[in-house]
C-alpha cells in the first residue's frame, strides 16, 4: 500500500470522528438555545414580577401607615371614652353614696317621727318595723327627690353626662 492511501484513509477517519463530534456539538448547542429561550422567558416574567412588587411597596406603606394612623386615632378616642367612663363611674359612685345616705337619714327620719301602725302590734311584744309604713312612700320619694335637688344645687359645674346620669337614676325610682 502506498502512504498516500494509508494517509487519506487516517484523514477519513478523522473526518467521520470531526463530522461525529460536529453533529453532538449541534444538539447540545439546539438544546442550549432552546434552554436560553426558555430562561429568557423566565427572566423577563421574574422582571416583570421585581417591577409590580417595588411599585407596590410604596402603595403598601402608605397603606400601612394609612391603617396605623387610623388605629392610633382609635385608640386614643378609646382612651379617651375610657378615662371619661372611669370618671362617670366615680361620679355616680360618690352620688350613689350620696343618695343613699340620704335616703337611710331619710327613712331614719321618718321611721322616729311615724307613728307605731297598729296592724302590726302584737300583744306583749314590742314589734319595729323593717318596712316604713305606706304612708311613708311620699315622705321617702320626697326626700330622695329633695336629696338630689340639694346635691344638684350644691355641684352646679358638673358635666352634661354627669346631670343625665342622675337624671337616668332618679327616673329607675
Amino acid at each position: 500500500m502506498d502512504w498516500k492511501v494509508i494517509l487519506d484513509l487516517i484523514v477519513s477517519v478523522l473526518l467521520i470522528a470531526t463530522i461525529g463530534y460536529a453533529w453532538m456539538l449541534n444538539q447540545r448547542l439546539s438544546s442550549l438555545r432552546k434552554n436560553r429561550d426558555d430562561l429568557a422567558k423566565t427572566i423577563a416574567a421574574f422582571n416583570e414580577a421585581t417591577l409590580r412588587a417595588e411599585s407596590s411597596i410604596p402603595k403598601l406603606r402608605k397603606a400601612a401607615e394609612e391603617s396605623g394612623q387610623t388605629l392610633q386615632e382609635r385608640v386614643e378616642k378609646a382612651q379617651s371614652l375610657r378615662d371619661d367612663l372611669a370618671f362617670m363611674i366615680e361620679r355616680a359612685d360618690t352620688m350613689a353614696n350620696r343618695l343613699e345616705n340620704a335616703v337611710r337619714s331619710a327613712r331614719s327620719d321618718g321611721v322616729k317621727a311615724a307613728p307605731e301602725p297598729r296592724g302590726n302590734a302584737q300583744i306583749g311584744t314590742a314589734s319595729t318595723p323593717t318596712m316604713p309604713p305606706p304612708r311613708m312612700a311620699g315622705n321617702r320619694a320626697a326626700a330622695i327627690a329633695a336629696a338630689a335637688a340639694a346635691s344638684e344645687a350644691e355641684s352646679d359645674d358638673r358635666s352634661e353626662a354627669e346631670r343625665e346620669l342622675l337624671r337616668a337614676l332618679q327616673s329607675m325610682r
